[in-house]
């Protein structure tokens, strides 16, 4: 969708459209399977060629420029959400507690977000991480990591919903907020269409680094389990991947409704994925991580072996097992 958008802000489709018909542009492209397939296709020979090319050669070299031009149109976007006149609801909508909301099911939701945009459980983290040099902190990398990507998220939260209230449209649409919102907001300023073009790219980068890192546990495990080179690892992962994208592909058209279990081939993977494969990975990795390991090799690998690591050994090994069985269980039932 983000490739698509991409050629389509290039081409002004959005530039004066009004929310209506930024809205009816949306239910069009996602209704012909044959564009978002072109898109999945392109994707994912993107893809496939980085994590052929490895890690360091690949994917380091494109995240370098990438995230900082992520990070710096977005900064772009929030000075212009500023002058929208809805800055303040949008700073309320966001930092006003409302209590008689907060429920178990809340917080138990709250963790399992933050184990989808933390990557939590799904390999990508150890994937990157076995490329780290040896003297680099775990400790200190994953405070970065936490605190980088809640800042991000605070601030495209800063920059998207005061536009989500000046355009009177809903904030609980969730991702459809890029494909709604954005397009609309880059639209009506200035220079639009050189922005919104560059957000897009930008965007299907943010994408691809991360189905690069997704790949890579899947390709690394092949190339050392069955020694393959990384590139025909890569083109088995990749085309099988391919393969199973074409039902969320169909599931907006074809498809849409062709539905059970949980909904239609696309609802079925989001669940499946989300909320049972995510916290039942990270949950097999606490485990690993607080049973499995000995205490000499952990201690080692965090650098530590005083109070500090008792206290995040018996995080580990109890505390952590039970939230995330808790997370687990909330999503099932």
């Amino acid at each position: 969708w983000t490739l698509a958008y991409a050629v389509k802000s290039a081409t002004g489709a959005f530039a004066g459209a009004s929310a209506e018909a930024v809205s009816q542009h949306f239910n069009t492209f996602v209704s012909d399977w044959r564009v978002i397939g072109l898109c999945h296709t392109a994707f994912m020979a993107l893809t496939i060629f980085v994590v052929a090319r490895g890690v360091e050669r690949g994917l380091e070299q494109a995240v370098r420029f990438m995230v900082p031009a992520l990070l710096l149109l977005l900064l772009v976007l929030l000075g212009y959400s500023m002058t929208s006149g809805y800055f303040q609801e949008g700073i309320e909508f966001m930092f006003t507690p409302d209590f008689e909301k907060l429920t178990w099911n809340s917080v138990l939701a709250a963790l399992g977000q933050a184990f989808f945009t933390l990557s939590i459980g799904m390999g990508a983290i150890m994937a990157y991480g076995a490329y780290l040099p040896e003297e680099t902190s775990i400790t200190g990398a994953s405070a970065s990591v936490v605190a980088a990507d809640t800042a991000i998220a605070i601030l495209a939260g800063l920059a998207i919903f005061p536009l989500v209230f000046a355009n009177n449209l809903n904030p609980a649409d969730g991702p459809g907020l890029v494909f709604d919102t954005l397009p609309l907001a880059f639209g009506q300023m200035a220079g639009g269409v050189f922005f919104s073009t560059i957000f897009f790219v930008l965007l299907s980068f943010a994408a691809w680094t991360s189905a690069i890192g997704l790949m890579e546990p899947a390709v690394a495990w092949i190339v050392e389990r069955f020694n393959r080179t990384r590139a025909q690892a890569a083109v088995m992962v990749g085309v099988l991947i391919w393969l199973i994208g074409w039902g969320s592909v169909l599931s907006f058209n074809v498809l849409a409704n062709t539905k059970f279990l949980a909904g239609t081939v696309f609802d079925n993977l989001d669940y499946l994925t989300s909320n049972i494969m995510l916290p039942l990975g990270g949950l097999l990795i606490v485990i690993f991580a607080g049973w499995v390991m000995c205490r000499n090799s952990t201690a080692d690998e965090l650098g530590s072996s005083g109070a500090w690591f008792s206290t995040w050994r018996a995080l580990a090994r109890y505390i952590a097992p039970i939230g995330i069985l808790l997370v687990l269980i909330n999503a099932v039932l």
